[in-house]
């Protein structure tokens, strides 16, 4: 890999190591901490994710604009103002609005940083994203690990450790990210993309396949959120806790090798899906009853190889189904609705968990998680139906 690109993903991993920290204690501290409802932290992390969102697409505007250096130097910059505040000020409201402002700021930051990466290596192809992907998930699992370290100590660390992470980031980005060029390349958003679609069976499938993609996401949030509280209702600690987050970084990043080999012998990617499914509804299933913490670690080792089946294949069909010069929009189809997912699950589960208890919500999501295998199995249906036409005529 060149220099340049290792610092991305050097930079990467600092950056998710930093925000890992907090992300996956959130719905704890919002709940035990500042004494609110599950349903209130599912709003606010609500908030938190479609600033996300809107500093998503904000990001990608401004890499075709001003280019990838300046835009992660404004992602960051937001992100420190947010962080700096919520060391000084993490009471209620406070919490919400900063929260928020860090969404949006970690939300520039991420097209860009992929894009330059798309840039630096373009021989590469998809080794370079791969290689984010990885930083990715190596940083969770190293700031899920020291989060629940830190918190344990006290939870006025964790704002401090994150923003001191950022700093650091600041300067690999400053020192670092000056040179590279990204003229050449062009960052494709939503906001650019026109509005006419004219393979409208593709579309269709593509949308049809997202809804039960959401609904996986739906459920995978839970574990960031109730499962998260419901954990220390059972006395599991924070350090524990966040080991669970450890191991789900770590697993990715070490079995991915292993994964690939059993991948290779699926037929269909739509096969690959449904057997993620059918694994996650396992995990959920033996959540459920655990009163301890071997049944969770266990449960987020299953999880999360349902993860490595279902995460990489959706986008892959969005490229497959993609005509040629709309990648970019079949993709931020893909992207949006995950956010959607981790949007509408937190306030989902926390209503259901304040008003009809644990046991209900794990029924809720194992239903939803059977309706996103239906469909998953009827989404390229048209497809196959004009195909179908066009060998008979």
């Amino acid at each position: 890999m060149p220099r340049t690109l290792w610092l991305l993903v050097i930079g990467m991993a600092v950056n998710v190591t930093g925000s890992s920290f907090l992300w996956p204690l959130n719905t704890i501290y919002i709940h035990d901490h500042l004494g609110k409802s599950l349903s209130v932290a599912g709003i606010v992390l609500m908030l938190n994710s479609g600033a996300s969102v809107i500093g998503n697409l904000f990001g990608g505007v401004l890499f075709d604009k001003i280019g990838g250096y300046k835009s992660v130097l404004l992602g960051i910059g937001i992100s420190l103002f947010s962080l700096v505040g919520l060391t000084m000020w993490h009471g209620w409201p406070t919490y919400v609005v900063f929260l928020t402002i860090a969404g949006f700021g970690a939300g520039i930051i991420f097209p860009s940083m992929f894009a330059m990466a798309g840039s630096v290596w373009k021989e590469g192809g998809r080794k370079a994203f791969n290689a984010i992907y990885v930083a990715q998930n190596l940083g969770v699992a190293v700031g899920a690990a020291l989060g629940g370290l830190v918190a344990s100590y006290s939870f006025q660390l964790i704002f401090i450790a994150n923003t001191l992470m950022y700093i650091v980031f600041l300067v690999i980005a400053v020192l670092g990210y000056r040179g590279i060029n990204t003229v050449s390349v062009t960052q494709s958003t939503i906001l650019q993309e026109k509005p006419v679609v004219k393979n409208h069976r593709k579309l269709y499938a593509l949308l049809v396949l997202c809804i039960g993609y959401l609904l996986c996401w739906v459920g995978y949030v839970q574990w960031q959120t109730t499962i998260a509280a419901f954990t220390q209702e059972l006395n599991i600690t924070l350090k524990q806790y966040s080991f669970l987050w450890t191991v789900n970084g770590a697993l990715i990043v070490l079995g991915q090798p292993l994964v690939n080999l059993f991948v290779k012998r699926i037929k269909s990617l739509k096969t690959q899906i449904n057997l993620g499914i059918v694994i996650f509804i396992g995990s959920f299933a033996l959540t459920a009853g655990a009163k301890e913490f071997p049944i969770f670690l266990t449960a987020m080792i299953i999880l999360t190889i349902g993860e490595m089946f279902i995460w990489p294949a959706v986008p892959t069909i969005a490229n497959d189904l993609a005509p040629k010069g709309r990648e970019g929009f079949y993709q931020g189809i893909v992207n949006s609705t995950a956010t959607g997912g981790r949007m509408i699950g937190p306030l989902l589960g926390g209503v259901l968990v304040d008003v009809y208890g644990t046991s209900m919500l794990f029924s809720v999501l194992i239903v939803l998680l059977f309706i996103s295998i239906f469909t998953t199995l009827i989404y390229d249906r048209k497809i196959k139906e004009k195909k179908q036409l066009a060998h008979a005529s």
